[in-house]
């Protein structure tokens, strides 16, 4: 057959590709609006002063800011949530470490069996967030951010955690964040472009800025991270999500630093080999780390991928297991998110072992292969940190705590590989703005070695599979 009849029939059998949402434009309908509206204000001038006192503009308004009052009363309670079933696991740590053996396994297979009852709950909820921008049919965003499924990711999570997976509650923030507003807008008539984008990366961004006590951090995720892009007409929106929801939270939590306060810095001078090492090492790490999630999405290989899909419980529950051995190889310090294990190396006020950056990794990336709701920020900083301590002996040119900084931002550029997302949250989560230009650049360098090992953003990547069954799913099952 004729090389050009080959190409032909290849590309009529090929699947369409799945594509995610490029930048808006507007459609038919949007123009005929503008026009209409156009038309007949004319050149009258008092149409802003209409907008400004009118009724229905005022509720619209508050309704939103309603809805970014709850997204931080949410986030903070699942906070909570989160500490406590945290503490719950180390007082049965504190009974007997082997406990675990039993718990986790048990534990784990009851929330991948959950999980299947609350179908887009499992992972991190950030690629479902991304994917619902691209989704067109309000049925089929319904079933990634409704509030059916979020309620049973918090619930699944907080399982989850008291149970020793090594996940994260900051990626589920953002899918509750943007379900809660995707719920306002359906409560009362914001425009089409609003509903299905602005309010969406609003919320999200809201979870991002009260999960981590950050405002400046939720700005910059979800420009950077969600949209690819930034448009005029959704940064106001996005803005005042984030300032009604930091706001609310910095009132009940006051300034906040999970990652506790270090002046560690370092002048211009040899302590910039740090910067390098950090960044080439932390990218590398990170880079792995997400190419094999991003190929285990796709389905794991040979008997382990067939057992994972035939038996997805039985498989949780071997997740589990290996947890426990993982956490007890560990002295139990991978369990949970990570939080306070990062600040006791930020803070240096306790010695953690060696081994325990690459531990952590290997618990994070076996809690989210096994399904489970829960995300991957605050262990991607975790391992980072643990990743710093274990190269402040290789650079002592530069102070341990602002290694471990350098450590934490180069693997979670590596993971997520939204450089500027990275430092700035480092930066606001540990409160040192002396190491804001090794951060910046740490960061940098490590996205770039992140993308020789992984080609695809993270998140992007894990999106594709949830646009994949949206678009698989028949309509009148809706």
């Amino acid at each position: 057959m004729p090389m050009s009849e080959k190409t032909e029939a290849a590309s009529e059998t090929a699947p369409p590709p799945v594509e995610l949402a490029a930048p808006w434009q507007p459609d038919a309908e949007d123009v005929e609006a503008a026009e209409g509206r156009g038309a007949r204000q004319g050149l009258r001038r008092p149409h802003r002063l209409h907008q400004l006192f009118s009724p229905r503009r005022w509720l619209q308004r508050f309704v939103f800011w309603g809805g970014a009052i709850a997204v931080a009363g949410i986030a903070m309670l699942f906070a909570i949530g989160a500490e406590h079933a945290n503490n719950l696991l180390h007082f049965g740590l504190a009974w007997s470490p082997y406990l675990p053996l039993v718990l986790t396994p048990l534990g784990i297979a009851l929330v991948v069996a959950a999980t299947r009852r609350f179908p887009g709950s499992e992972g991190s909820g950030i690629p479902q967030t991304i994917a619902s921008l691209s989704i067109a049919d309000h049925a089929e965003r319904g079933r990634l951010l409704g509030l059916r499924t979020v309620a049973g990711k918090i619930f699944l999570t907080l399982i989850g955690l008291a149970s020793g997976a090594s996940v994260g509650r900051e990626g589920p923030t953002v899918q509750i964040g943007a379900a809660i507003m995707h719920a306002m807008g359906r409560l009362i008539r914001f425009s089409r472009h609003d509903m299905e984008k602005g309010l969406i990366l609003a919320g999200g961004a809201a979870g991002v800025a009260a999960a981590f006590n950050t405002p400046l951090a939720g700005i910059v995720f979800a420009i950077e991270e969600m949209s690819r892009s930034f448009e005029e007409r959704t940064s106001g929106t996005i803005l005042t999500a984030v300032i009604v929801a930091g706001a609310a939270s910095l009132a009940v939590l006051g300034d906040y630093t999970y990652f506790g306060h270090t002046a560690a810095s370092f002048g211009f001078g040899e302590g910039w080999i740090a910067v390098g090492v950090c960044g080439v090492a932390g990218g590398l790490a990170g880079g792995i780390f997400s190419q094999i999630l991003v190929l285990s999405s796709r389905g794991l290989p040979g008997r382990l991928g067939t057992f994972a899909r035939e038996r997805p419980v039985a498989f949780g529950a071997a997740c589990g297991l290996l947890l426990a051995v993982i956490g007890l190889a560990s002295g139990g310090t991978t369990y949970g998110t990570g939080y306070h294990e990062a600040r006791k190396i930020v803070e240096s006020t306790e010695a953690l072992p060696a081994t325990y950056g690459i531990l952590k990794l290997l618990a994070s990336l076996v809690s989210y292969i096994s399904g489970i709701p829960g995300g991957l920020f605050s262990p991607s900083l975790a391992v980072g940190a643990g990743l710093g301590a274990n190269l402040a002996s290789v650079v002592p040119y530069a102070p341990a705590a602002a290694v471990a900084l350098l450590g934490m931002v180069a693997y979670f550029a590596g993971v997520v590989q939204a450089p500027i997302t990275a430092f700035v949250i480092v930066m606001e989560m540990t409160d040192n703005h002396d190491m804001l230009l090794p951060l910046m650049a740490t960061a940098l360098i490590a996205t770039g070695i992140s993308r020789l090992v992984c080609n695809e953003p993270l998140y992007r990547a894990l999106a594709v599979p949830f646009l994949k069954r949206s678009t698989a799913t028949p309509r009148g099952r809706a």
